[in-house]
């Protein structure tokens, strides 16, 4: 990994264990709950900090926390040197606010997916039950929020952080809910705007969110950090389609090939497929609804990534989401001219590895920047 990459998420880590400990504190307990008796035990907090400590702990990239970092890198260039401390600082403590955020709606996607596995071990409702993580990644959400209350920036300055924070958490739970109803229905089929507006909410949100609050932390004003949102929204679109890919190919690190046909999703694959030989649609959902009642190892699972495969669907929904996250990328590391190379260059590494791009290729894309 880039060096510079593993010293911010060295920090960024810090911070994440500084909010979500793996034993209470003092302090953390009074600046997650205030004011609270004084039988109330490590057992009963273990309810809530055991399932999500433990999934943040399995892993994950956190490139949404490194982008939040890198964005109020690339917004504070012009800034004296102290106030670019001072933004920094704040950005790496706004990161629990996109990495607990996202951990939560692992969580919930789990128990709504009827996933048995996450990060290649046992989700959190498999390990800790239905109950217990269905409260525990709800409290997740609300207690990412508490890093704002540490932030030494004025009363109007921490709203507008809660502010954001909550509309992009709404817009969350609203693609969530676009995509229960698709999947909840075989032969529900959402056209490709559909497909595309949910995405923008159930995963684009999320980078949107990061990279909003990266460049708020560097000081932007209101016009830049919404044009920054709208390229980092379309990048997570992009991401998602490639996850979707992966998920009929080699399948997705900790999960099952195909484990997207079982849940019934109507990935860009799928409807690519469906554009271009409409009459298949009876047949998918069909394959859906068998993967769905016998699970991951019934055979209507590789029927379908082979109908999928076979008419190009999947190598062009592949193709669609590269392109989206290429040019994406690009305008946003663009968006403050090159007066920092150095965050630009880093965003589009940081992509450009997500992607699986080689470095000299990124190395090119950035002196066009």
């Amino acid at each position: 990994m880039n060096k510079e990459f593993s010293e911010r998420l060295q920090k960024i880590e810090g911070v994440l264990n500084t909010y979500l400990p793996a034993q209470s504190t003092d302090d953390w307990r009074a600046l997650s709950f205030g004011a609270i008796d004084s039988c109330v035990s490590q057992a009963h907090l273990s309810n809530l900090l055991e399932p999500c400590k433990n999934l943040v702990d399995l892993g994950g990239k956190r490139w949404r926390p490194l982008l939040l970092v890198l964005c109020a890198e690339l917004a504070s260039s012009k800034k004296s040197e102290a106030e670019k401390i001072a933004s920094l600082e704040n950005a790496y403590n706004i990161t629990p606010l996109v990495e607990f955020a996202h951990t939560a709606s692992l969580i919930h996607d789990d128990i709504e997916d009827c996933a048995d596995t996450r990060r290649g071990k046992p989700a959190a409702h498999i390990t800790y039950g239905l109950d217990v993580a269905l409260n525990a990644g709800s409290w997740l959400y609300f207690e990412a929020s508490s890093c704002i209350k540490n932030l030494k920036i004025s009363d109007s300055e921490k709203l507008r952080l809660y502010e954001l924070f909550l509309l992009e958490l709404r817009r969350l739970h609203l693609g969530q809910a676009m995509d229960i109803l698709w999947h909840r229905n075989p032969e529900l089929i959402p056209s490709v705007s559909e497909y595309t507006a949910m995405v923008r909410n159930k995963t684009g949100t999320l980078s949107r969110l990061a990279v909003k609050l990266g460049v708020l932390a560097g000081g932007a004003g209101e016009q830049i950090v919404e044009k920054a949102g709208s390229f980092a929204q379309d990048i997570g679109t992009g991401f998602q389609i490639i996850d979707d890919v992966i998920n009929l190919t080699t399948g997705n690190p900790g999960k099952k090939r195909g484990d997207d046909i079982v849940e019934g999703k109507k990935s860009l694959p799928v409807l690519i497929h469906l554009e271009k030989v409409p009459g298949d649609a009876p047949r998918l959902a069909s394959l859906f609804s068998q993967a769905r009642s016998e699970g991951i190892d019934s055979p209507s699972v590789e029927e379908a990534i082979s109908i999928l495969t076979g008419s190009g669907a999947v190598d062009e929904a592949k193709e669609r989401g590269q392109k989206i996250i290429e040019e994406n990328s690009n305008l946003l590391a663009g968006l403050f001219g090159t007066s920092d190379s150095k965050a630009a260059g880093l965003i589009m590494e940081l992509f450009g590895a997500l992607r699986g791009v080689p470095a000299e290729r990124v190395a090119e894309n950035a002196k066009r920047l």
